[in-house]
């Protein structure tokens, strides 16, 4: 089925609004270590940050900061709103770094990862740098040293990300009459990452980006492709299990990929316990771990799907 014009065109003018805001002479650094073209933002925080504050930032939680792309999530209206409301990274700044003790400096664009985690944990967790007056304090007794104690509760600690192509499928289920509006969804953890709906067409072209961040005890992502419809619930068009313990094994034990020339460093082997159609390498290229996946879409009558995995460092 097809699926509403006007909502895409409200997603679209959504995206305009953020981009508009982010051309913006403050929001076109990072908020917190000044580095420059931020791509991502913190929807409830109101700031736009780096790839790299980006993964601290989803360590603390999404009940401190709700961390969206730019370019690649969809934004709600709400989420949209409040961005514009707040006005950037500027007017965000003068609240939650309105008083930085002296001692205490800003990390730069080339900081390291324990210096961003102490320094965003300080500026929005504890909320440190704001004015005492609009400080959040504990309700919780009335001993003062444990209410300065870190509030670790719903916190995840990420070890990288991981930018997933999702380049083409083929000879998917139909679901329709004759055809399928058909979208993927991965899901790792609590994460969630959704394609578009590439509608009527079993041999849908995406060649888009979806990203999800690697937390310590990652298991494999669970892919599903879906056949969209506009008037009842969405069908399954089958799933698969992508295991990514072979990419950041690999990409660990090389360390910096921009050190080494383009070459093979790992693979992820086909079995009967797996989706894969053919072996899966994994390889240095460009300066770059990328992994090509091709797989046969399981609890299905027919499809396949071929994906490009990159594992990105959060101190690359």
């Amino acid at each position: 089925m097809s699926y509403s014009a006007a909502g895409q065109g409200k997603n679209s003018s959504g995206k305009r609004r953020i981009s508009d805001l982010l051309t913006q002479s403050d929001n076109r650094v990072c908020a917190d270590c000044s580095a420059p073209d931020p791509k991502w933002a913190s929807a409830n925080i109101g700031v736009f940050i780096c790839l790299k504050c980006c993964g601290v930032h989803r360590s603390l939680g999404t009940h401190i900061s709700k961390v969206l792309s730019v370019t690649l999530d969809e934004w709600s209206d709400d989420e949209v709103d409040s961005m514009i409301e707040i006005g950037g990274n500027a007017s965000a700044n003068s609240v939650y770094e309105a008083f930085i003790p002296d001692g205490v400096s800003k990390p730069g664009p080339d900081a390291s990862h324990d210096q961003r985690m102490q320094f965003i944990r300080s500026k929005y967790e504890h909320q440190e740098f704001l004015k005492p007056s609009l400080r959040i304090t504990s309700v919780k007794g009335s001993n003062s040293s444990s209410s300065q104690q870190p509030h670790l509760e719903g916190m995840v600690e990420f070890i990288g990300l991981l930018k997933v192509t999702l380049k083409k499928g083929t000879n998917l289920a139909v679901r329709d009459m004759r055809t399928s509006d058909s979208y993927v969804v991965l899901t790792l953890g609590q994460q969630t990452a959704k394609s578009t709906v590439m509608k009527s067409n079993l041999n849908p072209v995406w060649n888009e980006e979806l990203m999800l961040s690697v937390p310590h005890d990652y298991g494999s992502v669970k892919l599903q492709v879906f056949d969209y419809d506009a008037f009842s619930g969405d069908d399954i068009m089958g799933e698969a299990g992508i295991d990514i313990q072979p990419l950041i094994t690999s990409a660990m034990a090389f360390g910096d990929p921009e050190m080494f020339g383009d070459m093979q460093i790992g693979k992820w082997l086909k079995s009967r316990n797996n989706a894969l159609i053919e072996d899966s390498i994994i390889n240095i290229a460009d300066g770059k771990v990328k992994q090509e996946v091709h797989i046969k879409l399981q609890n299905v009558e027919s499809g396949e799907l071929e994906l490009e995995l990159e594992w990105l460092r959060l101190d690359q």
